[in-house]
């Protein structure tokens, strides 16, 4: 059911992303643009799957760091598949905070132009951004998670950085009986 779902997400995902008309660069040729045809990865074939990988990647390292904080262990999870290094209750929680921080940063860099065709190498078959690609697109990412958005539960005004904990914490109460 994830995958069918993800697959139709990622049929329409272009359709959020704003194109330059065409001869519109300012900084000469371009290998790259951001077409996007579907979701790849390991590696990512173009920039736009470059940038969802290193979005979720952040993402995931964040929710480590909750779950962490939280008391949880990071690597025992509910529907991930436990595996040596991966942190599969992070993936866990991470899934509902996809849409609404990753996609919606790489989305805001793009649409932005905070990170450009420009911004990126090819390496093989793989795609990768060059280290000002990525300073830019962190900046994305943080300017994402300082959003502040009203909480759906308790209704006040919070960061997405703050609602990854609550979520974490609403997990432990929970598993507690709380």
């Amino acid at each position: 059911i994830e995958g069918n779902a993800a697959r139709a997400y990622f049929q329409h995902f272009a359709g959020l992303i704003k194109f330059d008309e065409p001869g519109t660069s300012s900084r000469g040729s371009v290998e790259f643009n951001f077409d996007f045809n579907q979701r790849n990865r390991r590696p990512p074939r173009d920039p736009v799957n470059a940038l969802l990988s290193l979005a979720y990647s952040v993402l995931a390292k964040d929710l480590t760091i909750v779950c962490h904080a939280v008391g949880f262990d990071p690597f025992l999870g509910f529907y991930h598949q436990p595996r040596y290094g991966r942190a599969a209750l992070a993936l866990d929680l991470m899934e509902p905070f996809r849409p609404l921080i990753a996609d919606s940063a790489v989305l805001s860099a793009i649409n932005n132009r905070m990170v450009t065709p420009h911004d990126f190498v090819r390496a093989g078959d793989s795609v990768a951004l060059k280290p000002e690609g990525r300073k830019a697109f962190f900046r994305a990412y943080e300017q994402r998670m300082d959003m502040l958005v009203t909480h759906p539960l308790f209704g006040y005004r919070v960061n997405y950085r703050r609602v990854l904990e609550i979520q974490a914490r609403l997990l432990a109460r929970v598993l507690t009986g709380e």
